[in-house]
């Protein structure tokens, strides 16, 4: 395995852009390598929306480092906690083994400790993008809102066609934060938790409304990812539809245009801007969304939540003189199998203990016990899962290690994959999962984060 390549891109030198575009190496073979990384987990002082906040970070940068890798490649990351207190990694979205020490999210790294992470990534691993954070339980959104969080990419096909890879792209890692005066980090109170911490500032990649080029006459690429711990975005820009390619999976099967974009905890979103509009700038906002009794639900629609409060900024768009490149969006992108109709279907109630004030968060009336098993399949089986919110609130529903279909009302399967599916106020989802290439234990979880730490999280075994 030729792992030279890329140990710089993966250990931490190739930030998230200063809102220039990067170029980005391509592979000179198709032969597997070893894609190294170091990430230190510490406290640290940095400059957060131009204001300096004692954070937690990776390596000392916010959000953590980019890690580019491909199908058929080994991650192997070398992690050091240097924090005060214990924590892990999980590597949200990708398919690989949830044991060992791979995405293994019952390992604990002790304050001062090292471990080395090493996760083949399967040869049929889809394009796309997914991302790494802590999963210690009991203490998962408190890491994640002081910060850590970071992108991993893995490249394919889509990424090699000339027209795509000379697209100007960036990564916008959309993460909110409550700071204090003397620029440390709000902690909520027991209700606040119970809603789902979010806090007042909002950043892409650090930034507090980021100026960011749109390229004249031609395309952008846009990866979203949504790592805060309970805070929805709800997003339109001004003047340009977006053209969606990809969800947490990775590529659908067809592009389609969206006026607005719904993103819940844990999302992706690659989406494509046409720059065809007038010379000017043009706001990103954030729309009104209320969680707390929303009825609203999916990726893309008009009619979400409240309509009183005002919309906040979260970018800039500005158009930048670029070579006319308005190539032709292709009308299909990958083939999506539908998953074949299921012999076991299973249901999963969502609802509160003792109430908002206390009590925790439950899955089918039990809270989260790491010695139980709350679920057991079989490796190979395909299985519905009916997801149903009794609750007053909404809830994104995550699980580890196996993506998954939606399933509409009428029974088609939706052609895309996802890890992470909006459940609203009172509603119910069905979702189809395959449980394919690796045996046992990996957790399904509500991904408002405080939700999560307060119980309402399950483990499923699969059986070889």
């Amino acid at each position: 395995m030729d792992r030279r390549r890329f140990l710089i891109r993966a250990g931490g030198i190739a930030l998230y852009p200063a809102w220039e575009t990067k170029a980005r190496a391509q592979r000179s073979n198709s032969e597997p390598s070893v894609v190294e990384a170091a990430l230190e987990a510490r406290e640290t002082w940095v400059t957060l929306a131009g204001r300096p906040a004692q954070l937690y970070t990776y390596n000392g940068q916010l959000p953590g480092p980019r890690i580019e890798a491909r199908a058929g490649d080994t991650l192997r990351i070398s992690f050091r906690n240097s924090l005060s207190e214990v924590t892990n990694l999980h590597y949200h979205g990708l398919h690989v083994s949830p044991g060992g020490n791979a995405d293994n999210s019952f390992l604990e790294v002790p304050s001062g400790e090292l471990l080395t992470y090493e996760l083949p990534i399967p040869r049929t691993h889809p394009s796309g993008m997914f991302w790494y954070h802590p999963h210690m339980h009991g203490s998962v959104a408190r890491q994640v809102s002081r910060g850590l969080a970071g992108v991993i990419l893995i490249r394919g096909e889509f990424d090699d066609q000339p027209e795509v890879r000379n697209t100007p792209e960036f990564l916008m890692v959309l993460q909110d934060f409550d700071i204090a005066s003397d620029g440390q980090v709000n902690e909520p109170n027991a209700s606040e938790k119970a809603r789902g911490r979010e806090g007042p500032l909002v950043t892409v990649n650090g930034e507090s409304n980021p100026r960011v080029p749109l390229a004249r006459n031609g395309w952008t690429r846009l990866r979203l990812l949504n790592a805060s711990p309970s805070r929805f975005y709800r997003l339109r820009l001004e003047g340009h539809p977006f053209m969606i390619v990809g969800v947490d999976g990775g590529l659908v099967e067809a592009p389609f245009e969206a006026e607005e974009l719904l993103l819940v905890p844990g999302q992706r979103l690659d989406v494509f801007v046409r720059g065809e509009s007038p010379l000017g700038t043009f706001r990103l906002l954030n729309l009104p969304y209320d969680r707390i009794g929303a009825m609203g639900g999916g990726m893309t629609g008009s009619t979400f939540g409240q309509k009183t409060a005002e919309p906040d900024v979260v970018a800039t768009f500005e158009y930048t003189d670029a070579p006319p490149a308005l190539w032709a969006m292709p009308d299909r992108l990958a083939p999506i199998e539908r998953l074949s109709s299921p012999g076991i279907r299973r249901t999963f109630r969502f609802g509160m203990g003792m109430g908002m004030s206390g009590g925790g968060f439950t899955i089918n009336g039990r809270l989260f016990d790491p010695k139980r098993v709350d679920t057991r399949v079989e490796l190979g089986s395909i299985e519905d899962w009916d997801l149903v919110n009794r609750s007053g609130m909404d809830h994104p529903f995550h699980i580890h290690t196996n993506a998954f279909q939606i399933v509409s009302g009428n029974g088609e399967v939706e052609p895309a994959w996802r890890d992470v599916v909006l459940v609203p106020a009172g509603r119910s989802v069905r979702i189809r999962l395959r449980f394919s290439d690796y045996s046992g234990r990996a957790m399904y979880h509500c991904h408002i984060l405080d939700h999560e730490d307060l119980g309402m999280m399950g483990i499923v075994e699969v059986a070889p």
